[in-house]
């Protein structure tokens, strides 16, 4: 074999960057697939822009993703805007704390955000997140 295929100082330079980029990509990418399977893309984008509110839990489910052991529940909710009104919501994906399941059982109030363009669009506004 020839010897500069050995040489260490080959392994430095593109293949090097190369793979490290692809790692990087990879990293990112999975990070953002897990942020929208747990509703947190959601919550992140109506947290900005949605109107808080409070809302009473209706039902809970599992929706069988957890992430780091904190589980991703869906919730039935009825949510309570500012100015009285009422209306009836879903929310598909809510990543929750473990030690937190307690705070998330029917009857409970929970705050929410929602889309003031698209009311049916809630997130649970529990956690901040970045």
């Amino acid at each position: 074999m020839d010897p500069a295929f050995r040489d260490p100082r080959r392994l430095s330079g593109f293949p090097v960057a190369f793979a490290a980029a692809a790692a990087l990509a990879a990293l990112l990418s999975g990070c953002a697939l897990i942020d929208r399977m747990s509703g947190v893309t959601e919550a992140k984008s109506l947290q900005q822009s949605g109107v808080q509110a409070s809302a009473r839990i209706l039902q809970i489910w599992d929706t069988g993703i957890t992430v780091n052991n904190d589980p991703v529940i869906g919730m039935r909710v009825e949510v309570d805007r500012t100015d009285g009104t009422h209306y009836f919501a879903t929310i598909p994906k809510s990543l929750i704390s473990r030690l937190d399941i307690p705070r998330f059982q029917p009857g409970a109030i929970v705050p929410v955000r929602f889309d003031p363009q698209h009311p049916a669009r809630v997130a649970l506004d529990a956690y901040e997140y970045r």
